[in-house]
């Protein structure tokens, strides 16, 4: 059986999204606008070195961008852009398929 040629820009967006931990930071970046400290403590075991990383990487791919309000001390906040909200229906069917696929056995035996 001959494999089907696979599209570059499909290679580009998987590579994108199978990075370490670049899937769970725009999951968690889903539900709004929010602060290093709370994207870090929300996924455990991310450092804060690879989150910042993961955070510079998502920046320039243009599915997160940073604001930085001029307070004291300076806030900045991270959120996701039209392009990382539209990967929104992708984490949908992700959750459908490990709704049905994964049994909850295998999530507590991994962890």
């Amino acid at each position: 059986m001959e494999q089907a040629q696979i599209c570059p820009r499909f290679e580009k967006a998987i590579e994108i999204l199978s990075k370490r931990w670049t899937a769970l930071i725009i999951f968690q970046l889903l539900s709004g606008p929010q602060r290093f400290a709370k994207i870090e403590n929300s996924l455990t075991n991310l450092s804060g070195k690879v989150l910042s990383d993961r955070l510079k990487e998502l920046e320039a791919e243009g599915l997160i961008k940073r604001d930085v309000y001029p307070e004291i001390p300076v806030r900045i906040e991270y959120s996701l852009t039209a392009k990382g909200h539209a990967l929104a229906p992708l984490f949908v069917e992700i959750g459908n398929w490990a709704d049905q696929w994964i049994e909850a056995a295998q999530v507590t035996e991994n962890q």
